[in-house]
């Protein structure tokens, strides 16, 4: 028998080609001489109609006048060069071939486009806009509005109410690798390399656009350099690089500059959020109403879940939460890591944290004396649930018990020192997916899913979890994914590529021992391909959740307002560990991205010219290992065997949620300024010190 390779703390599969420049990213193929760069022209009005495009004859120039017709999609932001019409500034009007990287992008700055019917943009987002209106539903499919009892008679009769509006900024994906794509036609077949979380999906939406069979259409993404959910879904960089390699007759490289990943490729909505908390004398609560207000675009709808976190996590009898979408001439907002969960949570635990001050409780005992029976939103009970438990243990190891809890007493010189804490939550999500498992003749093993690992590091744990099911070591299990010719598997977001990935490939090794037996023995040939559509129809009933605790320590400067993050810590109930030292990067990177959407990272939007003035990370400030000097990331012991045949729940976006809002409290608790409007920055805190 081999020993367990799931919960061993291996090495990432592919570092050393990673650190050799070995492993191969969307721009990095051969180049031969065929190949051509192209550049895009973005819009440089914020609301109009392009009129004429014109540009250097040495260079090929497509627009919506001799760009080809592309099919119908639901996605607007792929009917690329499709109309006339300018919806946002920075949309792309026009692309050109050329062929230097260079000449390309010089042939862009000196494109030449005519405009006409330009007004002032209307890019405020207000929870009192015209244009608002409930969706059908929001992002997941979940529920737009959710009521249960008579949430406002309640608010009317408790003894403590907290009424507040929270606000949270555009925060942008910024990976470093920037959307990019290599596209090649050949004898009728698309092959693209494209930076994407989703080969299968963009195979799909390639083969819709240019009315193709999906199987003359192959996605390859062997290596991606980060997504955050911006690669998430099909971007217009693989559209406009396979209509010009058809326009061209040949292989197009195309890579958006940082700049137009602000515009692009979606963006977290800026959102408001009115929070109200009713409570009886004990801080049990009796009402909690969460309304939430964010933006969209005139091109594609998209409404995050904002308030969907709001429906699980305390017990009140008496709810309501809502969402309200304002269509406005921005960009279209995508996922970004927890898209709806992180800006949601950071409004509830920021109003849980100020009711625990209004009652008189400890912030920890008030959320445990409200942690609920069931899931407050099904009735269904909980696979598992170690939120009480992730509390204690955090506040014993962060040393809570010393805690002094008036706030601004605690004092080092002209610097002020405060402790937070937040709850943390985020559903299991599982999508079917397919697999292969295969014994060769000479007794080696390849494992084949069309997944994508996008840094997180889903090579290593899939090999893991193959071994596991085969009883083999890990280094015996040769992977292949990031291939859309690969068996059919769903994107990597929302927490969920482990789960569903996963599942399908225990399924194709247990399968394959049944077909041969023990694999330390067999030899083939021998194949097998399975799907997990049916076994997840097969699910009980059940609220599947992920829970965690973040607690933060800040410093602020008395004489400036500058406020720095001394240490972090993580507490999770994340079911099984797959792979200890990348679930540690996982959840420490979560809590990296808190920090930002806490204190530092903020789009502004340009109300005048449209668009976002600080487009560039000169500008748009993300954490740094200066601003991160103590963050810790543990798990407590938890078995469920109600999730999947691994036992893990995901982590790729727990560590977010929660995180900005324990920074938050604990500027509270060090200074006695309340900020309510994120991120917090100097200009909000000093003039109340």
């Amino acid at each position: 028998m081999s020993t367990a390779a799931i919960g061993q703390p291996l090495a990432r599969t592919e570092s050393i080609a990673k650190v050799t420049g070995a492993a191969r990213y969307a721009v990095d193929q051969p180049v031969d001489a065929a190949t051509a760069y192209c550049a895009i022209v973005p819009a440089t009005i914020p609301t109009g109609r392009v009129v004429d495009v014109r540009a250097d004859e040495a260079v090929t120039l497509l627009w919506h006048r001799n760009a080809e017709k592309l099919g119908e999609i639901e996605d607007g932001e792929l009917a690329v060069l499709q109309s006339d019409r300018v919806s946002y500034r920075g949309q792309v009007v026009a692309i050109v071939v050329a062929d230097s990287l260079e000449a390309a992008w010089d042939a862009a700055e000196r494109v030449q486009v005519t405009y006409a019917d330009e007004q002032t943009p209307d890019n405020g987002l207000s929870a009192e806009h015209p244009s608002l209106f409930a969706p059908e539903s929001v992002n997941a499919g979940f529920p737009t509005d959710v009521t249960e009892g008579d949430p406002d008679a309640a608010l009317a009769s408790a003894t403590h109410v907290v009424d507040r509006w929270y606000s949270t900024a555009a925060n942008h994906n910024n990976p470093m690798e920037p959307h990019a794509t290599t596209a090649e036609w050949s004898n009728a077949v698309l092959t693209v390399w494209d930076s994407t979380q989703a080969p299968s999906g963009v195979q799909g939406d390639l083969a819709t656009l240019f009315g193709l069979d999906s199987s003359a259409v192959r996605v390859v993404s062997e290596n991606v350099g980060g997504g955050f959910g911006s690669k998430g879904s099909t971007r217009p960089n693989a559209v406009l690089a396979a209509m010009a390699a058809r326009a061209t007759g040949r292989k197009i490289k195309l890579a958006l500059p940082r700049q137009s990943l602000f515009d692009l490729v979606g963006y977290r909505t800026p959102t408001i959020n009115r929070f109200r908390l009713g409570a009886d004398e004990n801080g049990k609560l009796a009402a909690l109403v969460h309304d939430s207000f964010q933006q969209t675009s005139h091109v594609f709808e998209f409404c995050e879940q904002t308030s969907e976190s709001s429906r699980h996590i305390y017990a009140s009898p008496n709810r309501r939460t809502t969402h309200r979408l304002a269509v406005l001439d921005v960009p279209t907002p995508r996922w970004m890591r927890a898209p709806g969960e992180a800006p949601g949570m950071l409004a509830q635990e920021t109003a849980i944290d100020e009711l625990s001050y209004v009652v008189g409780i400890d912030p920890i005992e008030l959320r445990i004396l409200n942690e609920p029976d069931v899931d407050p939103a099904s009735g269904n009970r909980f696979s598992s649930r170690s939120l009480v438990e992730c509390l204690r243990t955090g506040a014993e190891r962060f040393g809570w018990s010393e805690r002094d809890p008036r706030p601004g007493h605690r004092r080092d010189g002209r610097t002020l020192i405060g402790m937070g804490v937040a709850t943390a939550s985020y559903p299991v999500l599982i999508s079917p997916s397919s697999a292969s498992a295969s014994l060769g003749e000479d007794g080696s093993i390849t494992v084949s899913v069309a997944a994508s690992d996008i840094g997180t590091g889903a090579r290593t744990v899939l090999r893991q979890i193959a071994a596991d099911a085969l009883d083999v070591s890990a280094d015996r299990v040769e992977l292949n994914l990031g291939d859309s010719s690969l068996p059919k598997a769903p994107g990597a977001g929302g927490s969920s590529g482990t789960s569903s990935w996963g599942w399908a490939v225990t399924k194709a090794c247990r399968t394959l021992v049944e077909q041969v037996g023990p694999i330390a023995d067999a030899t083939g040939p021998a194949e097998v391909s399975v799907d997990t559509s049916d076994d997840l129809e097969e699910q009980k009933e059940l609220a599947r959740m992920a829970f965690g605790a973040h607690f933060a320590e800040v410093e602020v400067d008395v004489d400036t307002g500058e406020v720095r993050v001394r240490r972090m810590l993580g507490v999770y109930g994340i079911g099984r560990v797959m792979n200890p030292r990348l679930a540690r990067s996982q959840l420490i990177g979560g809590m990296t991205f808190g920090l930002g959407m806490a204190l530092m990272e903020v789009g502004n939007t340009d109300r005048e010219f449209g668009g976002f003035s600080n487009h560039d990370l000169a500008e748009y400030h993300v954490p740094v290992c200066a601003d991160t000097p103590d963050i810790e990331a543990i798990w407590v012991e938890e078995n469920d065997d109600e999730l999947n045949p691994m036992g893990g729940k995901g982590i790729g976006e727990i560590g977010i949620v929660g995180s900005p809002a324990a920074i938050g409290n604990a500027v509270y608790h060090a200074t006695g300024v309340r900020v309510r409007d994120f991120p917090i920055t100097v200009d909000k805190v000093l003039p109340h010190l």
